[in-house]
Parts: C-alpha cells; structure tokens; sequence
C-alpha cells in the first residue's frame, strides 16, 4: 500500500511538471499531490502521532494511575478531579501489570520546563484500549484496534510429529493445538502419529492494525490422514445465544465427546485415581487418590473439560485454590492446586474455556492440576467412563450445516498436499473499531 502511494505520488509530480504551462491544470494537480500526502498521517489510536511528543511505558509492580500522572507533572487535585469525571469508565484502580500505557504531550509542551500529558492511554489488551482526555474537557472513552482476519491454508506431511511439521513449514504451533485439543482431541492420538500422514486445513489469521500478528483465530475446516481413514472437521455455531461452536464430519456426526480427556494441553499424567494407593512419606499407610494429576508448569493454562455452570470457586485446606464446574444433573468437575482462578461462581463456561492456572496452592509436592471427576455425586475415575457423546446436532440445523459445508468440501478437496497456496483478497475482512464514547 505505502508502494502504491509512492508511485501515485511519483506519477502526479512527473504530470504536474508535463503540465506546469496549463496553470489551472498545475493547481488541480497540486491540490490532489497535497490530499494524497495527507492520507500519510500515521495513526495510532485514534491520533495523528505526528502531531505528538508520544512516551510509551508499561505498567510496573505497586505503580498507580496516580503515580504515573504525579510522575509526569500532573498534581493530586488534578489527579483526583481526572480520576471522579472518568470513573463510569475507566477504574484506575485496576491497572495490571505488564499492560502497557501511552502518554501524549502536546509539541508546544517541549517549550515547558515541567511538561505535562494531554491523553493517557492504557491497553487492556491486544486489541482494546482505554483513552483518558486529561485536558480541558475531561473524560474518558474505550475503543479497540482494527482487527483484520486473513483466511489461510496450509497442508503437511508428517515425519515425526504435527508439531515439527509445522515448525518446518514456519507455521504457527496454534495450529497443532487446534487441531489436537478442539477437534480431533477424541479421534486421533497425536502422541501416536505415523510418518506419511498427512492433513490440510483451511484457517484464519489474526492481525491487529494491519501488521501485528495475533496468532491464529480459528479453524474453518481440516482433513487428516490416519491410520488410513480420512477424517474430515467442519467448523460449525450450534447456539447463537450461549456462543457454542462445535466440529462435525461430513455426515454431520459430533468429533467431540462431552469431556475433553485433560483439562491441560500436552501435559502428562503424574498420577492417577488410585483408591489403594500407598505413600511412603505416611508410612505405606492406604491414603486413596480420588483424582487424576496432570503435570504441567506453573501458570499453564487450565480448561473446562465440558460445558457447564461454576458452582465452587474458593480456596480450602488441601485443596488449595479451586474450581468446581457442574455440567448437568450426571456430571460434574473439579480442578485443584491452581496459582490463579479465573472464574467466579455461578459463571457458564463452555468446553475448552481457561478458568484457572496450574499452581502449587494446598497440599501438593509439584505444580500440577488434580482433575476430579463426579459421577452422581461420587468420585470416580474419568478414564473408566463410558462418556456421552457432545450434543449432537439437531434435526433442524442438520439440513443447514450440509448446505453449509457444500462450498467448504469442495474447496478442501481441491487442495493439493503441496505448500499453501496464495491468500486470495476476498477472504480478508476487516473488523469495525467500535468506539464507546
């Protein structure tokens, strides 16, 4: 886009010149050089940073809004007027840290001897942000960045795992995690893949302002070789109101089971439901483990294994901090030991959700999640379960979904096992920045 600027602005001059007897024609030209090198303003957030002394920082440990403001010239009456008229939006006690916050200093300020800010801006996250106005009409506004998706493909042969596959191919490990945890997490062990399978997938980037990479979105279609079977995934919303996105084969048939097998990804069982276990640190006494340890390091996200309510979200003796999800008057879930709950009681998560993270709180020797399983109202071990099948799709929606995947099939289809082809412009789309003022 810069390059195509460049050329236009290139070509307008070398007409301009052409023209410079015909004077009418000199201005109009002129007039059109001068919009184009307008366009060129660089924004961010909303501003023109051009027009700005800009100071980027992040938010440090024990920092407060008032702090930072003090810190660059603004007083406490200020300070505490800034933090009233902003209130309804902004609550400046919950900055974190780690975020990061931009401060924009008008340029006539470089004259000043203690300059202070015009705008505060801190980012809740990748994408959204909150604008503080600390001048003259004080107020504050949220907004997000604009968010482009960009429809990928890409395909593999496997040698020695999905993981390296993509690690050759310079693709992004998201995808391994897609395609392992939320849609062949019930069909295929990728702990056990052979050499010489092989799968293609149609998927969509995430880019922020254009050029920032965000990771992968999601998966829109794949198809994988196994073992010789041909599994296909079709990305498909089963309830518009609760959110609920499901992958199906081509007949339609659920991949997924009610309960993801772990509530971590790749991790490994350092224990499981035992009911005669025996430890030597209580004197080969029976001390019976009624749930399953999944090892992981500390912080690693924690999942929902199936849809469902919170009903417990504490922390208690050995249990340290915890979460209890139930899903339906059969079933119900525990995770233990976390560092961090991210969910609060009576909160609806769905399958594959984060509501925690691996920690060392109770009675544990090393970090890890304690995954207990509930079976009308008794622990029992998950792995010796017969478990339902996730909900499968109803008749009404069933005719949908075919009409739905027709164009996606065919296109996965035709999808040769070569390097990804090229992105085509019709499957990018741009997401409106939603400002709330």
């Amino acid at each position: 886009m810069q390059l195509k600027r460049l050329i236009t602005i290139a070509v307008i001059a070398v007409s301009v010149y052409a023209c410079k007897e015909d004077n009418s024609a000199e201005v109009a030209y002129e007039k059109e050089l001068a919009e184009i090198v307008e366009e060129e303003k660089i924004l961010e957030f909303g501003f023109d940073i051009n027009n700005y002394i800009v100071k980027r920082d992040t938010i440090q440990k024990g920092d407060s809004f008032g702090e930072i403001l003090q810190r660059n010239n603004i007083g406490y009456p200020d300070i505490f007027q800034i933090a009233e008229k902003t209130k309804d939006t902004f609550d400046i006690r919950k900055l974190h840290p780690g975020k990061p916050y931009t401060l924009l200093f008008s340029k006539e300020s470089e004259k000043d001897s203690l300059p202070s800010p015009e705008t505060f801006i801190y980012q809740t996250d990748q994408v959204e942000y909150v604008v503080v106005n600390l001048k003259d009409s004080i107020h504050a506004y949220t907004s997000k960045k604009p968010v482009t998706y960009i429809e990928k493909i890409a395909t593999g042969v496997i040698e020695s795992s999905i993981s390296k596959t993509l690690e050759d191919k310079g693709l992004s490990q998201r995808l391994a995690y897609k395609m392992a945890d939320d849609i062949y997490a019930w069909t295929i062990d990728f702990r056990r893949l052979q050499k010489g399978d092989r799968f293609k997938v149609i998927y969509t980037d995430k880019y922020i302002d254009d050029s920032i990479y965000a990771g992968v979105h999601d998966v829109k279609a794949a198809y994988f070789e196994h073992n010789g079977d041909s599994l296909y995934a079709f990305r498909f919303q089963t309830d518009s109101v609760k959110g609920i996105v499901d992958y199906f084969n081509e007949d339609a048939k659920n991949l997924r089971r009610a309960f993801l097998k772990a509530p971590v990804q790749f991790s490994r069982i350092s224990s499981r439901y035992n009911l005669k276990r025996r430890i030597a640190v209580y004197g080969y006494k029976v001390r019976p483990h009624k749930g399953t340890d999944f090892a992981a390091p500390i912080g690693t996200p924690i999942m929902a294994t199936a849809n469902g309510t919170v009903v417990e979200s504490t922390r208690r003796g050995g249990n340290g901090k915890y979460v209890k999800i139930r899903h339906n008057d059969t079933y119900s879930t525990q995770y233990l030991h976390m560092s961090k709950r991210l969910v609060e009681k009576g909160q609806f998560v769905k399958q594959g959700d984060i509501i925690g993270k691996v920690g060392m709180t109770g009675n544990t020797g090393g970090p890890h999640v304690c995954y207990r399983f509930w079976k009308n109202g008794q622990q029992v071990d998950p792995f010796k379960q017969k478990l339902p099948e996730a909900k499968p799709i109803s008749d009404s929606l069933k005719v949908k979904f075919l009409e739905h995947i027709k164009p996606i099939k065919q296109r996965l289809d035709n999808i040769f096992f070569l390097e990804a082809d090229p992105i085509q412009p019709e499957n990018t789309i741009t997401e409106d920045t939603n400002v709330d003022i």
